[in-house]
């Protein structure tokens, strides 16, 4: 379990930047709600962030599989995060990899301000490469947390989300009824099967 780093009552304290990720389905929404709510908790001012496409549970509320939800604000670019965070201490992203690649120059920016920022997101696609800002955020980060699903195939720890659906565009905002959490055996199996079709 991550443990927040101690901070003493110096405000000039710099920020640091946490990133969350992993496959569909391994927490990453859960984990993210966890931290902001003890921030919440210690009587941290907290503003939340998530891009505009992901509406699948509600349009203003980051949302987790599990159903549980904190307040947030949805915006179309990374760079309207910078002008919304106002005063906070901590600032929070979910579905990080569906910013515009400003969202790495934004988290620097935060952190640099001082702001502790927790990014959530898929480190990969359903190809499973690298998806979109997150490599970047992974690199700049000061702590990362890699966390895992379990392979709705074999039972075996998942890193990997595998498309169910045909359609290939990089982008489909989904669920268990278009996605489907694999470990890299049955992520690659997969793979090719859909390949031979």
């Amino acid at each position: 379990m991550f443990i927040e780093p101690r901070v003493g009552n110096n405000k000039t304290h710099t920020g640091w930047i946490e990133v969350v990720c992993g496959c569909m389905f391994s927490g990453k929404t859960e984990e993210l709600i966890r931290r902001l709510n003890r921030a919440l908790i210690a009587k941290q001012r907290v503003e939340i962030f998530k891009p505009v496409v992901d509406n699948r549970y509600h349009a203003s509320s980051v949302v987790s599989h599990n159903q549980n939800a904190i307040r947030s604000t949805s915006v179309n670019f990374a760079q309207d995060i910078l002008m919304l965070a106002g005063d906070c201490d901590v600032v929070g992203v979910d579905e990080a990899q569906f910013f515009d690649e400003a969202i790495v120059e934004v988290c620097n920016t935060l952190a640099n301000q001082g702001k502790r920022v927790i990014v959530a997101g898929l480190d990969m696609d359903f190809e499973g490469k690298p998806f979109g800002p997150m490599p970047y955020l992974l690199a700049v980060a000061e702590y990362v947390t890699k966390l895992h699903a379990i392979c709705m195939q074999t039972g075996e720890l998942a890193s990997y989300s595998f498309r169910t659906s045909e359609d290939d565009r990089q982008i489909v905002v989904g669920e268990k009824n278009v996605y489907e959490a694999r470990s890299r055996q049955a992520f690659y199996e997969g793979m090719v099967a859909k390949q031979k079709k």
